[in-house]
């Protein structure tokens, strides 16, 4: 964890001042610095009847170079220091502590003040502002605060007790500094808990102190028996003593590393970071909510009767690969052996392989009827054609708006499917041949055989096809169109962008335009808002379009059932609008 872990003290006669810090480096350290070691969970302190049992598996600690008080660092000058030590951690000529993580080959370096100038004024702004105006009720307790330019600190304020001070105890603070505000908000209880440890364990040091002092000499008697005279004069003579006078440990300091330097070690370890993908998207809701039907129904039949007869009816799929296969009745093979089939046998490998066979006009028009939600009739001998046809096709749409019947030898009314199969002899209806919410596309044997030449030599050969594609309303050349297809046709004839680049780009287009639907869906559906409402939200989105619109109302269609209960769950009473208004 990239963060500095200090103790500072408030002076009598300096003010706030940092008494020892530990620090994370990652780079080497200067030659001649040995280390200790802190091997892993052997470093980790115990939480014993209260208080921290202070680890004592670092086997050394060696002085760092540069961190003498007498150095250059830009700590405060000797002039500055209190006589009895009491701003003062490591006496003169002590250049600190160093341990060695052999795990991350990270050094943890204790010392009084940071060596990097930058660094020292940040804890020495954290130190003067936990020490004066960032203190919780009572003084005594956690606080949380910083910027993004300083650095965020958690800080926890105590007293230790001491039988010569003005009002018999000596105000400190453990502070945590980092630059990582949710980091540090995250690691709160974790902190607060073993820097709490920490202050108990000193705390208890020093109350034995402060008992037999008070016991041998006790001082508030003898206070009140002296003749007064100024606070200065008389706290001349009771300079501030040090931390490890006061809790009677010569060794508080080495101890402090080790505390420092686990907790620096373990609050980096408890939290690790994990890509998060987001919210599931409507395709994906859409295809549990499927899967979930299918289960249902596969449960359905394992409970019916043995003698009960499968519909000789053609399945609808919506949004799945295949239809439900049945031996007795599916046109098709088995269904495990049509997914192999398939994927072996594939004609059209993509959208910008459709369009190159297809011709940029006839794609045109039949990318335009599948967007718009109308029927997409496919006739051919080839069922492996026809399949990988919707397959491709379908890529342009949302899960929940495609519904397929892969080959039929009849045909299935719009309201059924909007891709739908057939086998050349089916005759379809006058009136879908002229209607403009359909179109049919004839595969025929081609006249010339190089037509339509290879594209890829691993694929079926199309120079003996023709395809022909009508409409009772074409799609004029020079028509807008809705804009999600002119930005596909955009990315289809990019020769720079791959096929999997298309793809995303696809997924990001029905995500962008599936977010409009979501929007319009509240508007429209939930909010009940008029039609001069909707038209000024249609130009924000911009979608005003009549294709834009009539897109956005078919794609309403594959919104997931989950989204849908959802926000009609949430919908406002008609007493919290009024009091809102």
């Amino acid at each position: 964890m990239n963060a500095i872990v200090a103790l500072c003290h408030f002076c009598e006669l300096h003010g706030p001042r940092t008494l020892f810090c530990t620090e994370v480096l990652h780079s080497p350290l200067p030659q001649g610095a040995s280390s200790g070691d802190i091997s892993g969970q052997n470093e980790q302190a115990e939480e014993e009847e209260g208080g921290i049992q202070m680890s004592s598996r670092i086997r050394s600690h060696s002085p760092a170079e540069g961190a003498s008080a007498d150095s250059s660092s830009p700590g405060p000058k000797k002039s500055d220091m209190c006589e009895a030590s009491g701003c003062r951690s490591l006496a003169g000529g002590h250049p600190g502590y160093v341990s060695h993580d052999k795990e991350t080959s990270i050094k943890y370096v204790s010392h009084q003040h940071p060596n990097h100038p930058q660094l020292f004024s940040i804890v020495r702004q954290a130190c003067v502002r936990s020490l004066s105006c960032e203190v919780c009720p009572g003084r005594e307790g956690p606080i949380f605060f910083g910027d993004e330019q300083h650095g965020f600190v958690f800080s926890h304020t105590f007293f230790i007790k001491d039988s010569l001070a003005r009002g018999f105890q000596r105000w400190y603070s453990i502070i945590t500094i980092m630059m990582d505000r949710i980091y540090l908000i995250n690691s709160w209880p974790f902190l607060l808990g073993k820097i709490r440890g920490i202050i108990d364990e000193l705390q208890g040091k020093a109350l034995k102190v402060f008992e037999a002092e008070q016991y041998g000499c006790p001082q508030r008697a003898q206070r009140m028996n002296t003749a007064f005279t100024p606070f200065l004069h008389q706290r001349n003579g009771n300079a501030a003593r040090s931390l490890t006078s006061l809790t009677n440990d010569e060794n508080l300091w080495a101890c402090l590393h080790t505390s420092f330097a686990w907790l620096l070690k373990a609050c980096g370890s408890r939290l690790t970071e994990k890509l998060l993908e987001g919210a599931p998207t409507e395709d994906t809701l859409v295809q549990m909510e499927k899967l979930a039907d299918l289960k249902e129904e596969s449960e359905g039949w394992d409970g019916s009767e043995e003698e009960e007869k499968p519909s000789s009816q053609p399945d609808v799929v919506e949004g799945q690969e295949l239809s439900k296969c049945s031996p007795e009745t599916s046109l098709m093979p088995d269904c495990n052996s049509w997914n192999v089939a398939h994927r072996r046998l594939s004609v059209f490998r993509s959208l910008r392989h459709m369009r190159q066979v297809l011709g940029a006009s006839a794609f045109r028009m039949l990318a335009w009827h599948v967007l718009m939600g109308n029927q997409v009739i496919w006739k051919a001998r080839d069922m492996d054609l026809v399949q990988s046809a919707f397959d491709v096709l379908r890529t342009m749409l949302p899960v929940g708006c495609v519904r397929i019947i892969p080959y039929s030898d009849q045909y299935e009314e719009a309201y059924r499917c909007n891709f739908l199969g057939l086998s050349p002899h089916v005759q379809i209806p006058a009136h879908i041949l002229s209607s403009e919410f359909a179109v049919l596309v004839e595969v025929r044997t081609a006249t010339r055989s190089s037509l339509y030449p290879t594209l890829f030599d691993d694929e079926q050969s199309l120079n003996k096809y023709e395809f022909v594609v009508t409409s009772g309303s074409p799609v004029a050349a020079d028509r807008v169109g809705p804009t999600i297809l002119n930005k596909i046709e955009a990315a289809l004839t990019n020769q720079n962008l791959s096929v999997d680049v298309v793809d995303q780009c696809l997924v990001c287009l029905k995500e962008e335009w599936m977010n409009k639907v979501k929007v319009l869906f509240k508007f429209t559906k939930v909010d009940s808002r008029p039609k001069e409402d909707t038209q000024k939200l249609l130009s924000i989105l911009g979608a005003a379009e009549e294709d834009n619109v009539k897109l956005l109302k078919f794609w309403m269609t594959g919104l997931s059932k989950t989204y849908k209960s959802h926000l009609m769950s949430t919908v406002r009473s008609p007493t919290s609008s009024e009091s809102r208004n």
